[in-house]
């Protein structure tokens, strides 16, 4: 009937003042009643006027007072019930966690058949199933909307899920994968190591590879460093990397643009502070029947025309 999720002294203590308060109401309520001049209504008043209007000395009407203390009693019956004296959980032993847990017992019954239906055929099948989508879209708003959007469209530092460019690749198994165990970006930070011409040199070099505007100059001796430090994640052609998460750095789409910064400029903040996104594992949380079906909606995003 106990735990141990306060220390003793703060227990007691959580205990202590709880009580005090509700006994202090009790007392408090019944001076009050003890201190009335008058037990049923008088005529007499309060001895104060205001615009003319007086206020009779009657007492507290008995349905209130009876009512004050009914309030007092049900509080003490629910923390015999229920926790809420220190580490007592109540002679019932209800948890909100265990509540939950019940609650998703009973929806895995009701609703693990249907799941377990949808994660029996292909993904590729699901795709063209509007049943099989909407209920997809569902998991999605619930558990990837919050970062990714609505649509899906992304946000800065959230990846675009309607395009065609993946970080860790667009295909079904990978998506899954994504999914499954989540994904953990690593971008070092630079600043150090090339100081800040050499961050300038290759900002120039990095977003003439999607063809923006540069000072080819600068961009020359940017590819020097590129090759030395970047090539290596991203690929001697800027192409990057699934395995790795490494961007492609040729098709003009930023993951990190700021909103406020021209796309050179965030290039150049990206290399100074480097980046650290996370993905997190969904299979913990969903099981793979859910994550099966998710994996499906997402990977419909990028297929719509």
């Amino acid at each position: 009937m106990f735990n141990d999720s306060l220390p003793t002294f703060w227990s007691i203590w959580v205990a202590f003042i709880t009580l005090l308060v509700i006994l202090g109401c009790a007392v408090l309520v019944m001076l009050v009643r003890k201190s009335e001049r008058f037990k049923d209504e008088t005529e007499e008043t309060m001895g104060h006027t205001f615009d003319g209007i007086e206020e009779f000395d009657n007492p507290l009407p008995r349905w209130w007072y009876f009512k004050f203390l009914g309030t007092i009693v049900f509080g003490l019956g629910y923390l015999i019930l229920y926790p809420g004296l220190g580490n007592f959980q109540g002679a019932l032993g209800w948890t909100s966690t265990g509540q939950y847990d019940e609650e998703v017992a009973a929806a895995e019954v009701r609703y693990g058949p249907v799941f377990a239906a949808f994660a029996e055929r292909p993904i590729e099948e699901l795709v063209v199933d509007p049943k099989a989508l909407e209920v997809g879209g569902r998991l999605f708003s619930n558990n990837c909307a919050v970062c990714h959007g609505s649509g899906g469209k992304g946000a800065y530092g959230f990846p675009n899920l309607t395009d065609s460019d993946w970080l860790y690749g667009g295909t079904p198994d990978q998506i899954k994968t994504s999914l499954n165990v989540g994904r953990l970006a690593n971008m070092p930070a630079w600043q150090t190591i090339l100081g800040d011409t050499g961050i300038e040199e290759t900002s120039h070099y990095v977003v003439s590879l999607s063809g923006r505007g540069h000072d080819p100059e600068l961009a020359a001796k940017g590819q020097t460093h590129y090759q030395t430090y970047c090539a290596a994640c991203h690929m001697p052609t800027g192409e990057g990397m699934h395995a790795l998460g490494a961007p492609n750095l040729t098709d003009d789409i930023w993951l990190y643009k700021a909103p406020n910064l021209t796309i050179l400029e965030s290039v150049k903040q990206t290399l100074r502070h480097g980046r650290q996104g996370v993905m997190p594992a969904q299979l913990p949380r969903l099981g793979e029947d859910k994550v099966h079906l998710l994996t499906a909606y997402v990977y419909s995003l990028s297929q719509q025309p």
